[in-house]
C-alpha cells in the first residue's frame, strides 16, 4: 500500500482538523471517479472515553464522516480554490453499519463517485476491515463558500 497522500498534503485540501479529522493517507485515486482512504484506529481516539467506556466502539456516524471526507478529497482536488470552499453534507442515503470497528482497526475507506460536480458531489462508501464490509452508505453534498457561512 504505497501512500499518494500523507496527513500532511490531506490537510492542505480539507478543511477538517484533528480531532475531527478521520483520515490518515489516500492509498488509491483515480481521479473523478474513485479513492481509497485509510484511518487507524487507535484507543486514544478522543470518542472512545465515552462510546463506550469498557467496551469502545467507533461511533457509525464518525465512519460515514470518514468516508464524507475521502469522498472530499477525491471532491476538493477538482477545485483551483479549495482553501475558500468547504463541503457539507446534503444527504445520506442507505446507510448500513454491519460490524463494530474498535481500537486496533485499520479501517479502507473506498469511495465512488458517482456524480462530481463544481456544487454538487454524490458518492458511494464502503468501509472495510479485514476486506468485511463494516459501513456504507450514499452520500451526497455540496461544495459551498466558506465566506458565505460567515
Amino acid at each position: 500500500m504505497d501512500t499518494l497522500l500523507d496527513v500532511r498534503a490531506i490537510q492542505h485540501i480539507l478543511p477538517h482538523r484533528p480531532p475531527f479529522l478521520f483520515v490518515d493517507r489516500i492509498i488509491e485515486l483515480v481521479p473523478k471517479e474513485r479513492i481509497v482512504g485509510v484511518k487507524q484506529v487507535t484507543m486514544g481516539e478522543p470518542f472512545f472515553q465515552g462510546h463506550y467506556p469498557g467496551a469502545p466502539v467507533m461511533p457509525g456516524v464518525l465512519i460515514i464522516e470518514a468516508l464524507a471526507q475521502v469522498g472530499a478529497i477525491l471532491a476538493l482536488r477538482e477545485f483551483t480554490d479549495r482553501e475558500e470552499k468547504i463541503p457539507l453534507f446534503t444527504k445520506i442515503r442507505e446507510a448500513t453499519f454491519r460490524h463494530p470497528v474498535v481500537p486496533g482497526d485499520t479501517l479502507m475507506l473506498e469511495v465512488t463517485a458517482l456524480r462530481v460536480g463544481s456544487r454538487v458531489q454524490r458518492m458511494r462508501g464502503e468501509a472495510k476491515v479485514n476486506g468485511r464490509i463494516v459501513a456504507e452508505a450514499e452520500i451526497m453534498s455540496i461544495v459551498a463558500d466558506r465566506r458565505q457561512l460567515s
